[in-house]
């Protein structure tokens, strides 16, 4: 999904940066070997970048979820929110990073059920809690704390969810073409 209206700020490169954002910017190069795309738009307003790498990096690092885990939430975000950049570079991601069976990754790009009852429940539950606004019944979360997850892991979905919201919603606006190296991934609704 793209907005109607995309901002026409132009992405901002290493040496077009300022001082605020340069060695930010340098140093996700430096991690991927490429910079990609959305973090050149999300630069216009380096705090926004900031912000988003920093929220990233605490859930990946600082959350209970497996990195399967984590990517199912990040994807089921990212397709709920109709965030082609997100699902695409996600998927790829989960593909040859993250351990997500192909099948998971294919069914949550669908909009199936999966498989693992266990990662459904999780999908199912970040679903609830993105849809409801933080505000899931008392069965919902009881069903999730059913399938093994803790109330720790609800509030650890609201951080997945405030770091996605940035990119996703940045990505509408901003629309950065999806970097080659997910291009085997891409995704559109």
């Amino acid at each position: 999904m793209k907005s109607e209206y995309k901002i026409s700020l132009a992405p901002i490169t290493i040496e077009a940066a300022g001082d605020s954002v340069k060695g930010t910017l340098e140093q996700q190069q430096a991690n991927f070997g490429f910079l990609p795309n959305m973090y050149q738009t999300m630069a216009n307003a380096p705090a926004i970048l900031k912000t988003y790498l920093f929220g990233y990096e605490q859930f990946r690092t600082e959350t209970e979820f497996s990195s399967v885990e984590q990517e199912v939430i990040f994807m089921v975000i990212s397709r709920e929110n109709g965030c082609e950049y997100c699902v695409g570079a996600h998927s790829f991601i989960a593909d040859n990073m993250s351990g997500v069976p192909i099948e998971v990754t294919d069914a949550i790009r669908e909009g199936r059920v999966i498989d693992d009852v266990k990662l459904e429940a999780l999908a199912s539950f970040t679903r609830t809690i993105l849809s409801t606004r933080g505000l899931p019944t008392k069965a919902e979360v009881e069903a999730f704390v059913e399938a093994g997850y803790t109330e720790r892991n609800i509030l650890e979905i609201i951080l997945a969810i405030s770091v996605k919201t940035l990119s996703n919603y940045s990505n509408h606006l901003c629309q950065p073409e999806l970097d080659v190296v997910f291009s085997s991934r891409a995704w559109s609704e």
